[in-house]
């Protein structure tokens, strides 16, 4: 916890940055990179041709199966809606210019509220940093140590442990790989 303290310190030293906006985690699942090995350039090649020959097989299939097409149900309408087409089917009036005009004019209001309220909205978080950071400054010229107790970082918020339901159960007595990865492709050769 003490590089945490240290870093919130200089942070706050060097830009005024409030303690609460420096988060940790830590670093999870990590090991050393393993070095790549060289392959031989005629494998790169033969693997590159193994793969262009698999595309085109499956470009020749989808040519092959281009002229069927595939019944989607989801799109059939059924027969007693398009009986019943005339009977559904709405009588709306168009639109009067005044009504249309009418409409421009609150959708221009409303942008303009909206627009009013976020630099309201940002107007008061800038007086509440401001009051903070003015705060914070008069309690250091009044005690170094109160103004550090009041930047310190509370060690009892960060540890946060939740329990819910997994998806599965885990299983006793597994032992868990060490992120070794095999490959197992087929070679064809």
């Amino acid at each position: 916890m003490s590089l945490l303290s240290a870093l919130a310190r200089l942070s706050l030293q060097n830009n005024g940055v409030a303690a609460r906006f420096l988060h940790t985690s830590p670093v999870l699942c990590a090991e050393p990179l393993k070095k790549k090995k060289k392959l031989d350039p005629q494998i790169i090649k033969q693997r590159e041709d193994r793969k262009k020959k698999k595309i085109e097989k499956q470009i020749r299939r989808l040519e092959k199966n281009a002229r069927q097409l595939k019944p989607v149900e989801e799109l059939e309408v059924p027969l007693d809606l398009i009986d019943n087409k005339a009977q559904r089917e709405r009588k709306l009036a168009p639109l009067s210019a005044e009504e249309l005009e009418h409409r421009a004019l609150l959708k221009k209001q409303w942008a303009q509220y909206k627009h009013e309220q976020k630099v309201a909205d940002f107007q008061i978080i800038d007086r509440l940093v401001q009051s903070q950071n003015k705060a914070l400054e008069e309690l250091r010229c009044e005690s170094e140590e109160l103004y550090q107790a009041a930047i310190a970082i509370d060690t009892t918020l960060l540890p946060v442990s939740v329990k819910g339901p997994v998806a599965t159960p885990p299983i006793k007595g597994y032992i868990s790989p060490d992120g070794d990865y095999i490959h197992q492709a087929m070679k064809w050769e």
